[in-house]
């Protein structure tokens, strides 16, 4: 996030608070749950884009413990997005304008998988809708470029559409991507106003509602998004360092899950479920994954410890497959 989003949306959250003449309660939550039952732990890593480092970067799904630099090269710039696809190979949105493809076992780069027809500056990505064909963000950039929904054949990395390619949903600034019954959750990130969540049908490529709007979501720059087991929205606010919950089914605001700056929650970024169930977010200014209960939002344990593996400002995160070699 540029230094001048953090300025915008430091001046709009405080006229919002003031607006409304008290301190706004929020809620937030988490990622995706991992691993079935009797699936060991050590079966388990978690994966994380550490945007300095230019990598993806594997730890022990139990401990937290570094394994390996698990993905670089191929030209990945600040990664972001972060996927196992169904070809179980690992798919990563990188800076340099494109979605890169590794080795789901060894992590060697494999090829550019997605490029061009207005991608730039990706984000979140997903595989999902009929084909599991593969959904980008492309970001929106100083220029004006980017801005919408990209879609790749999910086998080949063909493109084949722009998503709502009239943005009748008002997308700006696209960060988080979930897929939930068949539809894509998409956040919208605009610079002086809150951020929402919007709804897409994949099947003909069209907006369906806005989930989570502005005038009730009390959030600014959702960067993270998950359902949660018991089927509540989650999303992380970066630009105030906290989780917010909000109604799976209607997308109206319950309050604030995990509170600012709990367990020293430093600009909070991509979120994922661990293998007991409990909510792993990234602290990007913390260089560091920390670790909430699943049920309470109360601080666990810094999980991937502050520059462990030579971490730094991590984004996106995913558990995946162990990458012990």
């Amino acid at each position: 996030m540029t230094t001048a989003k953090r300025t915008y949306l430091s001046l709009a959250l405080a006229a919002l608070i003031a607006l409304a003449g008290s301190a706004v309660t929020l809620a937030a939550g988490p990622a995706s749950a991992v691993g079935k039952k009797g699936n060991g732990n050590h079966g388990i890593s978690l994966y994380v884009s550490s945007g300095d480092t230019n990598s993806v970067l594997a730890y022990d799904g139990k401990t937290g413990a570094f394994q390996r630099t698990f993905a670089s090269g191929g030209g990945l710039t600040e990664p972001e997005g972060i996927a196992f696809g169904p070809d179980r190979n690992l798919y990563v949105s990188s800076r340099s304008d494109q979605v890169l493809r590794y080795d789901g076992k060894t992590g060697e780069f494999i090829d550019v998988f997605a490029s061009g027809h207005g991608l730039v500056d990706p984000a979140g990505i997903a595989f999902g809708g009929p084909g599991k064909d593969l959904f980008v963000a492309s970001g929106l950039t100083d220029d004006g470029r980017g801005n919408q929904i990209l879609r790749f054949d999910g086998k080949t990395g063909a493109f084949e559409a722009v998503v709502d390619p009239a943005n009748a949903a008002g997308l700006d600034d696209p960060e988080a991507m979930v897929f939930r019954r068949g539809r894509l959750y998409v956040t919208s990130t605009p610079e002086t106003s809150p951020s929402e969540v919007l709804v897409y049908d994949p099947r003909n490529n069209s907006f369906v509602k806005k989930f989570v709007p502005a005038a009730s979501s009390h959030i600014f720059d959702a960067s993270g998004m998950v359902f949660g087991p018991k089927g509540d929205l989650f999303l992380s606010s970066a630009e105030t360092s906290e989780v917010k919950r909000y109604d799976g089914r209607t997308g109206a605001f319950k309050g604030v899950f995990i509170p600012a700056h709990s367990g020293g929650l430093n600009e909070a970024e991509g979120m994922a479920y661990g293998p007991h169930g409990h909510l792993f977010v990234a602290s990007e200014l913390g260089n560091a994954v920390l670790e909430y209960n699943r049920t309470t939002g109360a601080f666990v344990r810094e999980f991937v410890a502050a520059d462990s593996g030579g971490v730094g400002e991590p984004t996106f995160i995913t558990f995946g497959p162990s990458a012990r070699k």
